[in-house]
């Protein structure tokens, strides 16, 4: 059996399902088209969906001949239907997908009872599932990573939250860092926090355990960085055409204490209405204090 393998940097397991498919001795496919190709083959497949779909979806397509692929579960905000349903969703839109099977995308308690189930599917081998899951076990362990610098010389810190999958992929998010830089700002990246501590920081929220996975993420980020004395405002980024990750991070910089500001991002976009205000905002030309964590 041929399974996909997207290799997407928002993907925290990446390691783990491709070392069990190998340990499972299944066929692991990764696109054969790089991530700029990709894109533009979602764009032109979904043109007014948001461009983190485009993007998984250029990648399944720029698989070549496989049985099924395993997609990452993404957190989802409220009313974010993409990312609820992904795997549903996809297949209704664009015909002739190959069988699109959701995987966990973090580790915990019930990861390897989806693992096994993933496993079975994919090799009908239980004596191999049972083997493979031992020695991918250590691989499901959340990475030890240190908070970020969180001051430059010259430049004001401010907080960059978004979802992972648009901020941890460069063909979406990498012209926004040098467009921070040209304004004066050091942009600190949410997805650079330790996960861990950003959801601990998200127990904070009202009626947290009732706010879906993906708004505590974002706001236990916010919340986090904008606590640093480093820190002097909060930029809040969503995908173009997502209504519900706007929406979100509407409301979790309502609940800020920082300047903020919230803008739309295009893949490769340089210019953002109400920066340059922004950072006058910040005060960029005076140097940031340099806290360490």
């Amino acid at each position: 059996m041929r399974v996909g393998l997207l290799n997407s940097p928002a993907s925290r397991l990446r390691a783990y399902w491709a070392a069990y498919l190998k340990e499972l001795d299944v066929e692991a496919v990764t696109p054969a088209l790089d991530d700029a190709e990709a894109l533009a083959l979602g764009q032109q497949s979904l043109p007014d969906e948001p461009t983190t779909v485009q993007l998984a979806l250029g990648r399944i397509l720029a698989l070549e001949a496989v049985d099924a692929v395993l997609l990452p579960e993404w957190p989802a905000v409220s009313n974010d239907a993409w990312s609820e349903a992904l795997t549903e969703l996809l297949p209704r839109r664009i015909s002739g997908l190959p069988t699109l099977i959701p995987v966990p995308d973090m580790g915990g308690p019930d990861l390897e009872g989806h693992a096994a189930e993933v496993g079975l599917r994919v090799s009908q081998n239980g004596s191999a599932v049972r083997g493979a899951l031992t020695k991918v076990r250590l691989l499901a362990a959340e990475p030890r990573i240190s908070m970020p610098a969180l001051g430059r010389a010259g430049l004001a810190t401010v907080a960059v939250i978004g979802p992972r999958t648009l901020l941890a992929e460069d063909v979406l998010s990498g012209s926004l860092r040098p467009a921070l830089e040209a304004a004066g700002l050091h942009g600190v990246f949410s997805p650079e926090l330790p996960h861990s501590d950003v959801m601990r920081r998200a127990e904070r929220m009202d009626n947290a355990t009732k706010v879906p996975a993906g708004e505590r993420e974002l706001f236990g980020a916010a919340s986090m960085l904008a606590g640093k004395s480093a820190v002097r405002g909060v930029l809040l980024v969503s995908p173009a055409h997502d209504g519900a990750a706007a929406a979100a991070l509407d409301r979790i910089g309502a609940k800020m204490h920082l300047p903020t500001l919230r803008v739309d991002l295009n893949p490769g976009q340089t210019d953002f209405d109400g920066l340059e205000a922004f950072a006058a905002r910040l005060n960029p030309n005076v140097l940031p204090s340099q806290e360490t964590p």
